[in-house]
């Protein structure tokens, strides 16, 4: 289970009637806060620095609508202390440095302590980040920062040595229809105001996507369309019109899932281009884990293209990175264009069939001792066993090739790679015959 909002607590005067619904639906404790156990249980790391008010700072790490911005707010609530938001996007080193000031200040003549919470800390560019780390050291702010990448690369080592890193884990699709419910029922949410249809349910989780705050935003627009139109029901039809996003019918925890998933490599694989668009298309609208997506186009590259395209492989990689880089809805582009060069990419599965023949002969007990030439004779010793004593190193050669026993005795002359004559592998081919023939000659 990931984070999502308790079943209901009383309802707050103080909240703001006309704020967006996923703000006003954000929890004030952390007893209000369920999910990511390996924060928030009984013995977990963030539970106890909260419930024994220690000074902490740390940086939380997860995709977006996963309670970065919650958890800050709710630990500020919790330990009493003042509060302060910044977001990377419009903060630098001078509002930085206010803050700073304004935390001595309350430290020394209030005696109370502060939070600052940096939203999207991972756009402070280094210089903006090394400003904080004499005050973070020193305990005069509990520093929490938010980011949706990876922190080991996007925040400076001196800070993360000094912060608690917390990664938070997407919701589940149990999680987003309880906050669904919960927002429905809620005084602080709709309070009833609309009901939800079964089918507009499934489609509100699967626009979604693991997002909290994307669920509730959706939830409200829709209400809104509801009630506007006369009637307390939200149904498919109203839904859709609100989000402006077709429902996209198929069950991503049963057969369908698979199936759609299987029509995108097959078509890829059979080079119609315009038939994997449709599956992806299907799939991204589905609300599909773009890494599932992602995943299975690495597959691809490799399977059923391999050398015949030997940019295929970097191109579905890149298509990886970029999603996580840039996340949803945006990483359909990259996603996008990984298929469209798998498809129209010349096809071959031979590098599939040389591992697939090597594992067999592997398992069959193939094998034998390494010849004594190729093995290690870098450790004491080595040379008076003869390890390394008749290798030929290939770089001396004019050719960078010659003539030199590799594998075990039972493999010699044994062809695992047979390239087609598709693609690059057309000149692959060419090439390795002439190699085989120099490392197999005998000498």
């Amino acid at each position: 289970m990931s984070t999502l909002f308790d079943p209901e607590p009383s309802a707050d005067p103080g909240v703001d009637p006309g704020a967006p619904l996923a703000v006003r639906m954000r929890p004030r404790a952390l007893d209000e806060v369920v999910g990511q156990q390996h924060l928030l249980g009984p013995r977990a790391p963030l539970r106890r620095l909260v419930e024994a008010d220690e000074p902490m700072s740390l940086v939380l790490y997860g995709p977006p609508g996963t309670g970065k911005t919650t958890l800050a707010h709710v630990i500020s609530l919790a330990t009493k202390r003042r509060f302060v938001q910044l977001s990377a996007l419009d903060a630098g080193v001078k509002e930085v440095r206010a803050v700073i000031a304004g935390a001595k200040n309350e430290l020394v003549h209030g005696n109370r302590r502060t939070v600052l919470f940096i939203d999207e800390v991972h756009r402070f560019s280094k210089t903006q980040q090394d400003s904080l780390l004499s005050a973070v050291e020193d305990r005069v702010v509990s520093l929490i920062a938010a980011t949706t990448e990876n922190p080991f690369f996007s925040v400076v080592s001196p800070l993360l040595s000094r912060s608690l890193v917390l990664a938070l884990q997407s919701l589940s699709d149990d999680d987003v229809r309880a906050v669904l419910h919960r927002a429905i029922d809620s005084e602080r949410g709709l309070a009833g105001a609309v009901t939800l249809t079964e089918d507009a349910e499934e489609h509100l989780v699967r626009v979604a996507g693991g997002d909290a705050r994307k669920a509730l935003t959706a939830l409200e627009s829709g209400a809104g369309a509801a009630v506007a139109a006369g009637t307390a029901t939200l149904d498919l039809a109203t839904l859709e019109t609100a989000v402006a996003q077709a429902a996209v019918r198929y069950d991503r925890a049963g057969d369908q899932h698979y199936d759609i998933a299987s029509a995108l490599i097959k078509s890829i694989r059979g080079s119609d281009v315009d038939a994997a668009m449709h599956y992806l298309a299907r799939m991204v609208e589905a609300g599909e884990d773009p890494r599932f997506i992602a995943r299975r186009l690495v597959i691809s590259a490799s399977e059923d293209i391999g050398l015949a395209d030997p940019t295929a492989l970097p191109v579905a990689v890149a298509a990886a990175e970029a999603v996580a880089f840039i996340g949803m809805p945006e990483g359909h582009f990259a996603l996008a264009q990984a298929v469209a060069h798998l498809a129209t990419a010349p096809k071959s599965n031979a590098l599939t069939v040389a591992i697939s023949e090597s594992v067999a002969d592997v398992r069959a007990g193939l094998a034998g001792p390494v010849p004594p030439g190729l093995r290690d004779a870098h450790y004491a010793g080595a040379k008076k066993l003869g390890h390394g004593a008749t290798y030929a190193y290939p770089h001396d050669h004019p050719d960078g090739v010659l003539a030199q026993q590799y594998p075990p005795d039972a493999l010699v002359g044994r062809d695992y790679y047979r390239p087609t004559g598709r693609g690059a592998e057309a000149a692959i081919g060419a090439r390795l015959a002439k190699l085989r023939a120099i490392v197999r000659r005998r000498r």
